[in-house]
């Protein structure tokens, strides 16, 4: 009897365990759906870092010097301070650049990594964008390389503690040409170790092959790399003569597309590079990385994409997968088969933009018109809008602006013309202008990916690990103080992030450097205006259509940026926007 009561007991005991754990797993959904619709409901505000140049507080900027001589910023560096700073601009996601361990001429052989060799490496540094190991962190990023890993880890759940999403990236499309990985788990397949390297293509290897070539790395007095036979490099060079503004340092993965037969598609069976990215991206996931900046994403077949973003999202629903795309012929295609979240907006807005920004002769706010009459019904909410990112001049630049208040008309519009991302690059909002040469990358405008660097005005936001600004100039201050208004006015906006769009038409004195737009919903009404004109004021009695104003009238009205010279009678608002500035008008 004993025996029986036992038995009946346990399966009772069964019973409740098992519902208990389908409650858990029924909350757990829950909870992923939610973190989806909140995303969907929330405009993404992102911060984008490189780690390597963004904790650095080395002064010395010694041109192609070592990590010793200049110095590299660590995981450590992004303490609570500093992410408490990266908050004030209204940061939602941090995208941490530069995460994922990469072909470097520093050397840490002492702790079991291969070095690279010169001759295939851009900068004392490298690319980010090179990885020789999908499943490590950047050695350089660590303070104790051992425990790189850890680290990494740490600095992800500071970042979540602050209540701060983290993305990084995600490079599909080729590997550094040193590529091994020394993380990976024991049942992971290397990249090409089952290669048959005697076949040009075939849709069961990693690699694309030049058989019975030698590779000949160009411009290089030091020819004792040796890769044989060649393999070809990431932007889609099938020879073993890349040129020096190749992609060299790179190999291209194949997906089983034959480029040498029309680009014949061989998707069945799956190739293997498809199930080792996917792996790939559920590893990063498992840590608890919330999106993914995926990495030249065009040059990878939609239907990579189309299976293996949902097969993320399976486990990881809320995850956010971001696509560097530049042909806004193919957007739609990668947002409807290949299900990314949000794709770049460059060749568009920001083309136009830069235009205006520069005061060249044909810029014109027409273009702003295209960009947002050719998105509207499609995928206007899912376009990243930025100025600046780690491929893009700085607007201080003397190349570019050379005057960051020259391009907060076109952040404005960058910020409020739709709900889709918007994005920060750190050192922005104090005017970083990026001057001088510093080693690969050059007196470019850019702030340099591949070397070691400090950013000197950065660094005085910085202030030796305070974050706190203290060394700014009150101009610099001052900008960042417009930046943080403008991105929380984007952030919470309802009218920004799921508004319509009524363009106004021009009157009063507004020329094609001036432009103005209204975001509005039911319960909330924003007129935006920008000037662009480096000569004149804009003066311009905006009328009201009837359609905005029908759930509440014109009373009242309140200027949230910009200086107030407003007025408003009846169905119209006097507006007057000094030279190279904007307003956002709340009514």
């Amino acid at each position: 009897m004993q025996v029986k009561q036992i038995k009946y007991v346990m399966v009772i005991l069964l019973m409740v365990l098992g519902t208990a754990q389908t409650i858990n797993a029924q909350k757990n959904r829950r909870i992923a759906k939610q973190k989806v619709r909140t995303m969907e409901q929330q405009k993404l505000i992102i911060y984008q870092l490189l780690p390597r140049l963004f904790g650095n507080s080395n002064t010395q900027n010694k041109i192609n010097g070592s990590i010793a001589e200049n110095g590299s910023g660590k995981f450590n560096d992004i303490t609570d301070k500093a992410l408490d700073g990266i908050m004030e601009m209204g940061t939602t996601h941090v995208w941490y650049t530069g995460v994922i361990a990469h072909a470097s001429l520093t050397d840490y052989s002492a702790y079991g990594i291969q070095p690279d060799h010169a001759s295939v490496v851009k900068g004392r540094a490298g690319s980010p964008y090179a990885i020789r190991d999908y499943y490590d962190v950047d050695p350089d990023l660590a303070v104790d390389v051992n425990n790189r890993m850890a680290e990494f880890e740490a600095l992800l759940k500071r970042t979540h503690q602050k209540g701060l999403k983290v993305i990084i990236d995600f490079i599909p499309n080729h590997v550094a040409r040193s590529y091994r990985s020394t993380a990976k788990p024991a049942d992971v397949i290397d990249f090409g170790a089952q290669d048959d390297v005697t076949k040009a293509f075939s849709p069961q290897n990693d690699f694309y092959y030049v058989p019975g070539k030698v590779l000949v790395v160009p411009n290089s007095q030091d020819q004792s790399f040796h890769e044989f036979p060649a393999k070809a490099t990431g932007n889609n060079v099938f020879s073993e003569y890349p040129k020096v503004d190749d992609w060299y340092e790179t190999i291209k993965l194949n997906y089983g597309v034959d480029f040498s037969d029309g680009e014949k598609k061989h998707f069945s069976p799956m190739p293997p590079v498809w199930t080792k990215m996917r792996d790939i991206l559920m590893f990063w996931a498992n840590k608890g990385v919330d999106g993914f900046r995926c990495d030249m994403a065009e040059m990878v077949p939609v239907e990579f994409w189309n299976w293996v973003i949902p097969e993320i999202k399976k486990a990881h629903p809320a995850m956010v997968f971001i696509g560097e795309a530049y042909n806004p012929q193919a957007y739609e295609t990668y947002f409807n088969e290949g299900k990314f979240d949000y794709l770049y907006d460059k060749v568009g807005l920001y083309d136009g933009l830069k235009k205006l920004i520069r005061n060249e002769e044909h810029a014109d706010v027409n273009e702003i018109t295209k960009a947002w009459q050719v998105e509207k019904h499609a995928f206007a909410n899912k376009m990243l809008r930025f100025l600046e990112n780690h491929d893009e001049e700085r607007i201080a630049s003397a190349g570019f602006a050379g005057n960051a208040n020259y391009a907060l008309p076109a952040m404005v519009v960058s910020a409020t013309l739709a709900g889709g991302p918007v994005m920060l690059y750190f050192g922005q909002e104090v005017a970083e202008p990026a001057i001088g040469k510093e080693g690969f990358g050059g007196d470019d405008n850019r702030s340099t990916i591949f070397d070691y660097w400090g950013i000197p005005e950065h660094q005085k936001w910085m202030n030796n690990g305070q974050f706190d600004g203290a060394l700014l100039s009150p101009e610099q201050k001052e900008l960042r103080a417009y930046y943080k208004k403008l991105m929380h006015i984007a952030g919470h906006a309802a009218a920004v992030k799921q508004g319509e769009i009524f363009e106004i038409p021009r009157s009063g004195n507004m020329n094609n450097r001036m432009y103005g737009y209204i975001r509005y919903t039911p319960q909330q009404r924003l007129l935006v205006v920008v000037n662009f004109d480096r000569e004149q004021s804009m003066e311009a009695d905006i009328v009201i259509p009837e359609t905005i104003l029908k759930d509440k009238a014109l009373n009242n009205i309140s200027t949230l940026l910009g200086e107030a010279a407003n007025s408003c009678n009846g169905k119209t608002i006097s507006v007057k926007v000094k030279s190279v500035g904007a307003q956002i008008i709340e009514f």
